[in-house]
């Protein structure tokens, strides 16, 4: 049964379980291995699948869908577009800001459809320009913008994915692995009672998460914050949080402030890919934070 859960993040539409754990669980394990152990067994590591439930239903070819910048529809895909932009600039200088690119700041980009269009073109310039994202796909930064604001405001999707989660935390289960939106899936299942039960999950292992963007994401969880700060998972004894410096995705890198003491902050360094999740894995700080896990007392 497994020991370590993990669960993923965007992008995943085209791949399976499988195909994850070929590519997730030996990095992990050897993150492990890294931190000194002990190193659970290959069978003991499951991963929770959700991607198949953002994979287009019978489209006219085998190719991805072909988003430009009109299919930046909602108002959260443009926020959320907006605030990677915005951290962009902020990490690499040379992307330009974007009260420097053409707009008119962020009170001007609502004004029109027409400035919509130009800001949201500015922006998928300014992302794919960036050392980090150097390669990506104006296709593929949109289809990532409409997975996580899919997620949060699709109920379906949203009881689906955490149901996934769920089925795969055991009696066994000491550590949640969580990357990137996965990390909002995996937060959201450990809240709800109905769908762990008295599970004894001890740790939470969140990668490059976006859970600290307090507008577009820690206000919109289920359940949502009290008082300005994030319930905590009922049963969970500590969180570790690792993000790089320059990951964008994660925009907010120190989760403690808004989820309490218990949550550690943890920076890695990923290299030019800074949202990698293998690159998140085989770092020793995650591997420490999984045995820190797997050796927790139980309660």
């Amino acid at each position: 049964m497994s020991k370590v859960v993990f669960v993923h993040g965007v992008g995943k539409q085209y791949a399976s379980e499988d195909s994850l754990a070929r590519d997730v669980v030996p990095e992990l394990l050897g993150g492990v291995r890294l931190a000194g152990g002990p190193v659970p067994a290959y069978e003991e590591v499951a991963i929770a699948f959700y991607g198949d439930l953002f994979r287009p239903r019978g489209t006219r070819s085998g190719l991805d869908l072909p988003y430009d910048e009109g299919d930046v529809e909602t108002d959260e895909e443009f926020a959320l577009l907006m605030a990677w932009w915005a951290e962009a600039a902020r990490v690499d200088p040379a992307v330009p800001a974007p009260d420097r690119a053409g707009t008119r700041g962020p009170a001007g980009w609502t004004a029109s459809q027409a400035l919509r269009l130009d800001t949201v073109r500015a922006a998928l310039d300014a992302l794919t320009g960036a050392r980090c994202l150097r390669g990506v796909l104006d296709r593929a930064l949109i289809g990532s913008l409409k997975q996580l604001a899919g997620y949060l405001t699709d109920d379906t999707v949203r009881q689906a994915a955490r149901s996934r989660v769920a089925a795969r935390i055991t009696a066994d289960t000491r550590v949640v692995v969580a990357h990137s939106l996965g990390s909002v899936v995996a937060y959201e299942t450990l809240c709800d009672p109905g769908l762990v039960g008295d599970r004894d999950v001890r740790v939470l292992v969140t990668l490059g998460s976006p859970l600290g963007m307090r507008a577009l994401v820690t206000n919109r969880l289920d359940p949502a914050p009290e008082g300005g700060r994030g319930v905590w998972p009922k049963g969970l004894r500590f969180w570790t949080n690792i993000a790089d410096s320059t990951d964008i995705v994660s925009v907010v890198r120190e989760l403690r402030p808004l989820f309490g003491e218990w949550v550690t902050d943890v920076p890695v360094c990923n290299g030019s890919h800074m949202h990698d999740a293998t690159r998140y894995l085989t770092a020793v700080e995650t591997g420490r934070a999984v045995v820190a896990g797997l050796l927790s007392s139980p309660r």
